[in-house]
């Protein structure tokens, strides 16, 4: 009988996350997490003769959030652009995981076409001894351009 060997999760620590905007790549280390999810958008579709909706899929939504530490203006600048000239910038994050220790070698997916929803344009806390933020996004397409092996 096949079982998970515990060596081979994932530990969520090893990865990189990089911005590619405009050309350029930067590597946000600041990261403390990043989650991209995807909904698909459902219609209801009645049915003659049954009590019950079957549903449709008919498109879908791609948003995530990323929390980091409060250490980077590069988002920041991308945000004040949008508000003083109308300027919305959209990029990409390349996300991979990647755990030496694993048999399962790494996954890195490409988002496209994020966009910034909401984030701290400015930030103090006395209580906290490094700053962080959570910030909103949505994106518009995604590539998976290394995928995990089978163990």
């Amino acid at each position: 009988m096949a079982y998970l060997r515990a060596k081979d999760t994932i530990n969520g620590a090893l990865g990189t996350c990089f911005a590619i905007i405009d050309g350029n790549r930067y590597e946000i280390m600041q990261a403390k997490n990043v989650e991209a999810k995807v909904e698909k958008t459902k219609s209801e579709i009645p049915i003659l003769g049954l009590t019950s909706k079957q549903h449709k899929a008919g498109g879908w939504n791609g948003t995530g959030t990323m929390e980091v530490y409060y250490i980077s203006s590069l988002f920041r600048q991308i945000m004040l652009e949008y508000m003083k000239n109308g300027v919305d910038t959209y990029f990409e994050l390349l996300i991979t995981n990647e755990d030496p220790t694993s048999a399962t070698g790494k996954q890195t997916v490409l988002l496209k076409g994020v966009n910034i929803n909401s984030m701290a344009i400015t930030k103090l806390d006395i209580e906290k001894d490094a700053l962080d933020e959570t910030m909103t996004f949505t994106f518009n397409d995604a590539d998976l351009l290394d995928v995990f092996d089978a163990v």
